[in-house]
């Protein structure tokens, strides 16, 4: 059981990104998926989160209109797209899933996979 993060990178203030987590050894769309990222010397927190229950798609409000969750259920995968990327941006991004609480929760304990974590950097 394994959730596999990539697509960090270095961009400029106003650019873009897109992150990418696939499953191996379980189905995601079985469990709610979420991507939360963690700044230096910050807590983690959540960025967005697709529900396994009614399919919605919920988002931090400081990443709403720039940032957008996607999944592919063949290629068992999901996606951050992230546009407008802004300096406050930069963490690391973490790809999760949780098998009980449908995004209702953001406590990362309540998050039972983890990827890796991804860089991002915005830096002009």
């Amino acid at each position: 059981v394994q959730l596999q993060a990539s697509g960090g990178g270095v961009v400029q203030p106003g650019g873009s990104l897109r992150l990418s987590c696939t499953a191996s050894g379980f189905i995601l769309p079985h469990f709610a998926n979420a991507w939360f990222r963690q700044a230096p010397g910050k807590e983690r927190e959540s960025v967005s989160c697709i529900s396994n229950k009614d399919g919605r798609t919920y988002y931090a409000d400081s990443v709403k209109g720039r940032f957008t969750m996607s999944r592919d259920n063949v290629k068992n995968t999901m996606y951050l797209q992230m546009s407008n990327l802004k300096p406050e941006d930069t963490a690391a991004y973490y790809c999760a899933t949780d098998p009980l609480f449908a995004c209702s929760s953001d406590l990362e304990q309540d998050y039972d996979h983890w990827g890796q974590g991804t860089q991002v950097t915005v830096s002009s």
